[in-house]
């Protein structure tokens, strides 16, 4: 799907294209239902009562209604172990019904996230939060991406953003944002700039991006100051109040393109995450359809 010009063409916004991801995922599921009775289902795991943390779980639960999956919702107490959240994640990863796990992050401090994350069945691993899908997704290999960044490159591919030989520079290196969207960028031929906490002078690393994504986690961070006049500026950040990572109104005056909040990458996101739910369920009972990302993926062997 490639958006049309709009007045605001400038704006990259994933609410539309988010729709029509969930469309054609419903379209799939019912065609699944039709050859096997199942319908997919995705099991989400939300630990303690953080308020963010549960509107984000309805919200996908209610996505999955309307996309035709069906819905397992595990509650689990702030107090639980990351021994007892392993074995209730390995429970719905031997349960044949269930076809894909969220684990709605980020858990209580006293948990072993990762050790939480790696409990989930590969084939499963529809947040692609694993190593094992972080490591086929930069080989070239069939899996699952992570559900924001997948969500980033489609929508680059919609607003015909092609990352080929471009600057980009990733602020923020988390396993499941960060690192896996450069990984996406790279396999996209672009040349891949991560900066952090610790980058010295990040501004300036900034000002020679032609494509900025800011998943740094802070408010305002990312200033219009900072940015080359005509770049790409994707906003993968959200805070209470619909703040992003970067300061909108500044950025809006010097990018070339950039995605609003709310509705640019977290509708994207969403979708994905049900996208790849239904592509779970077809390959665990047969019929799966094609990946529609593998095309960004990277050569083999790398050039």
């Amino acid at each position: 799907m490639t958006i049309p010009a709009t007045p605001d063409a400038h704006l990259m916004v994933g609410t539309r294209l988010a729709r029509d991801i969930l469309i054609r995922s419903a379209e799939r599921a019912a065609a699944l239902v039709g050859r096997t009775g199942r319908r997919p289902c995705l099991a989400t795991v939300l630990v303690g009562d953080d308020p963010a943390s549960a509107t984000y779980v309805r919200m996908k639960r209610n996505r999955c209604h309307e996309a035709g999956i069906d819905s397992r919702y595990v509650h689990l107490p702030a107090g639980t172990g990351t021994a007892e959240l392993v074995t209730r994640i390995a429970d719905l990863s031997a349960d044949p019904a269930v076809h894909g796990i969220l684990l709605q992050h980020p858990v209580p401090g006293h948990i072993d996230e990762r050790a939480a994350f790696e409990a989930i069945a590969p084939a499963k691993d529809v947040d692609g939060v694993t190593t094992h899908s972080f490591g086929t997704m930069a080989f070239g290999l069939p899996g699952f991406v992570s559900c924001t960044p997948g969500g980033i490159v489609r929508l680059l591919d919609a607003y015909g953003v092609d990352p080929r030989g471009r600057h980009a520079v990733v602020i923020g290196r988390s396993p499941i944002l960060g690192r896996p969207v450069g990984m996406l960028l790279l396999a996209r031929d672009a040349t891949v700039t991560y900066c952090h906490s610790r980058t010295t002078d990040l501004p300036a690393i900034v000002g020679g991006a032609d494509l900025v994504v800011a998943a740094v986690g802070r408010p305002n961070f990312v200033q219009g100051t900072w940015l080359k006049p005509g770049a790409v500026v994707v906003d993968a950040g959200y805070h209470p109040g619909g703040v992003g990572d970067v300061d909108f109104d500044a950025a809006r005056a010097v990018a070339g393109m950039l995605t609003p909040v709310p509705g640019g990458v977290g509708p994207m996101t969403i979708a994905i995450l049900l996208e790849q739910t239904v592509r779970a369920a077809e390959e665990q009972l047969g019929g799966a359809a094609a990946d529609p990302l593998a095309a960004g993926r990277p050569r083999q062997p790398d050039q």
